[in-house]
Parts: structure tokens; sequence; C-alpha cells
């Protein structure tokens, strides 16, 4: 299976603008989750949602078209795509002739479905929206919602996970809380580049110490891991130690080469999120 050193991560890299699907680069999931702890089947659901804002193709008579695209690319899906490749495969549709739009999208959701599932069947296809530019104007901008941990005035020294830092009130009644945070930082596991993020956390369950916990999530400021996978270890890392009932872990990452990813893992079931845009993203 392919690891991060075999991408295209930190090389040069010429950019193809004939369709290629090959282009795609898919990373097994079950390595990374195995350092968490997760051998078989994860203790969460949810998914990856994907906004690509630089999506451009020619029409049937050479004139270039526009979109945005979401995708939602399942988190039980064995393989996530790594981001450049996914930019450089978006990139070969640019002087690449498609009849309609409906063409479009139905080949990405093949394409980004097949390397998504490589490797084991396909019970499910990736989602793909597409939003022509008549709809641009009804994208909205909107933060998280919940009660932010950075009002907190704290004291940081910790840059790597510190799960220790975490803990909550096991002796004391349950609570149902939100709470949010502009203060997640970690950097690309390959190149180091800086991976710019907000988080939600909503749990039912014995109070986590607030104080703790965003000491917890600063802490990631210096962690080399792609966006999924910081996700993942929240989750779990939160699961484990502070024994919520239920959790649910919303990560929204600030765009890079046109691609913003925004992770999503909950304990239960329940609808996605709204693939609603943070204002720095």
């Amino acid at each position: 299976m392919n690891t991060p050193d075999q991408s295209q991560l930190g090389k040069a890299s010429g950019y193809a603008d004939q369709y290629d699907a090959a282009l795609l680069f898919p990373m097994a999931r079950a390595a990374k989750r195995l350092e968490l702890g997760v051998a078989g089947t994860p203790p969460f659901f949810g998914a990856d949602l994907w906004t690509a804002f630089e999506l451009s193709w020619l029409n049937a008579r050479g004139k270039p078209q526009v979109a945005l695209a979401h995708f939602t690319v399942p988190c039980e899906t064995p393989n996530i795509v790594e981001s450049k490749s996914f930019k450089l495969y978006l990139n070969s549709f640019n002087n690449t002739r498609f009849s309609d739009a409906a063409e479009v999208q139905a080949r990405l959701r093949a394409d980004i479905s097949e390397a998504a599932w490589r490797g084991a069947p396909q019970p499910s296809i990736v989602g793909v929206k597409l939003l022509l530019p008549e709809l641009f104007d009804r994208e909205p901008v909107a933060e998280l919602d919940g009660l932010s941990l950075d009002r907190l005035d704290i004291e940081c020294s910790r840059y790597t996970p510190a799960p220790d830092l975490l803990s909550a009130a096991v002796d004391e009644p349950p609570v149902s809380e939100v709470l949010t945070s502009n203060l997640l930082k970690s950097n690309c596991l390959v190149t180091g580049q800086p991976d710019w993020g907000s988080v939600r956390i909503s749990y039912s369950g014995p109070q986590i110490n607030q104080e703790g916990l965003l000491q917890y999530l600063v802490s990631f400021r210096n962690h080399n891991e792609f966006h999924e996978q910081c996700v993942e270890r929240i989750f779990m890392d939160l699961w484990t130690r502070c024994r919520p009932a239920k959790l649910s872990i919303y990560a929204r990452y600030t765009r890079r080469g046109g691609l913003d990813i925004n992770p999503f893992r909950t304990s239960h079931p329940q609808g996605l999120p709204a693939n609603t845009r943070t204002a720095r993203q």
C-alpha cells in the first residue's frame, strides 16, 4: 500500500492539464489507527468533508467552465486520498472537454470512490456535489457553534499531543456540552507545513475540564499528522480518558492549494454537519 514518502508531497510536480485519474494517491487509514489502539472496527462513524475551490474544465466547444465542489468521503473507506494528489488530479480537468457538469460530477464520483475503496469491496460511493457560478452567492460563511474554550486565560507550555492533560469529573452528574476552539494547529506529516483549524467538541457524560481540554488542543501545535488522523487522535484520547457516553469531533481546516478538509467523527449515528466554511476558510 502507498506510504506518505511515496507521494508527491514535498516534491516538485508538473501539473497535468489533461484528465488523469491515476494522479490520485490513496493511503491506508489502518496504520495510523493502529497507533491509536484501533485495530478492528473503530468506535466512531463519520466522514471527511472536502471542498474544492479551484475546479475548472472545458465544455464541448472549448469554453472554460468553473464550479465549486463538495466531497463526502465516509470514514469507513479503507483509504484517505492524499491532498496534493487530489489537487493534481483536479487540475488535470483544466484542458479536458466534457459534455456538461453532470459528466464531470460522474467522473469525480467514480474516480474518488475507486481510490478511497481501493483494495477492498466498494459498498458505497463518495458523495460529490457541484455548485455552478449562479449558486456561488448562496454559499454561507459561519463559525462553529458552541461555547468557546479560547475565552480561558490559560498557560500553555506543551506543543506535542499530551493526552494526560485531559480529565473529567467522573464522580459528578453528567452534562451535555458543545465546546469550540480556533487554536487547533498541526503540521503536514511529510512537509511540516502548518495546518490551521477550528474544532467543535460535542459530548454527553462526565464534565470535561475545559482548561485541560484547551491545553490539550494547543498541544497539537508542533505535531506532524494529516487532518483526518489528528481528528481521530483527538476523538480517541477524549473517548478513552474522559469516558463520555456520546462524543462528536468536527474540525474545519483552512484550505491549501484550493482544497479544505473537514473531518467529522462521532460515537453514535447522526447526520453529517453542513459543509459550511468558516471565515478563515
